[in-house]
């Protein structure tokens, strides 16, 4: 599938019940030919009503990381494992993520981006096919889709809630930078 079909079957998708409760899809956003893509859990309330992820507090943390490390939003492709917002902000059932995930897997492909930065226990959890704590996840290179290089951090929400955890973040965003600039970047 290109952009526009890949796109279209999104938004189109009743492969699970979140269609039932969403306001709409959120696709991903950005740059379709990044070289750094960024892959978080689900679209929040805000972002279901605007069709884009990480559009809240969140996103204004998010984009300030990237912003620190020399990128603009607009630098990257952002996009979640589901596509769809679970109902109360719950954590992503097994089925959803099971069905939601070729999506992310064929935009990953499209995107054909340099490096992951992989937002969150959710995330990184689903993607890493894992059930390590985030603690044990971050700070070092993983590979996925591919053998495409992944580096995971806390989502930014936490950090709104942690902000002593900051600096493990800062930390995990140093280590990209380096592997981007070890893989020619």
């Amino acid at each position: 599938m290109d952009w526009d079909a890949l796109s279209h079957t999104v938004r189109e998708c009743t492969l699970c019940d979140l269609y039932k409760t969403r306001t709409q899809a959120v696709f991903g956003v950005g740059n379709r030919k990044a070289q750094w893509m960024v892959i978080g859990e689900a679209p929040g309330a805000e972002e279901d009503a605007r069709g884009e992820p990480f559009v809240g507090r969140a996103g204004q943390l998010l984009n300030s990381m990237l912003r620190a490390i020399g990128l603009a939003r607009e630098d990257v492709f952002i996009a979640n494992i589901l596509k769809s917002r679970p109902p109360s902000n719950r954590d992503p059932r097994p089925e959803e993520v099971r069905v939601c995930l070729p999506y992310l897997y064929r935009q990953i492909e499209l995107v054909n981006p340099r490096l992951i930065l992989c937002v969150g226990r959710i995330a990184a959890q689903n993607l890493l096919n894992t059930t390590e704590t985030i603690g044990k996840l971050r700070g070092r290179l993983h590979q996925i889709a591919a053998a495409r290089p992944m580096i995971v951090t806390y989502h930014p929400a936490y950090l709104l809630r942690s902000p002593a955890e900051k600096r493990k973040s800062w930390a995990d965003l140093v280590l990209a930078m380096q592997t981007f600039e070890r893989l020619g970047g």
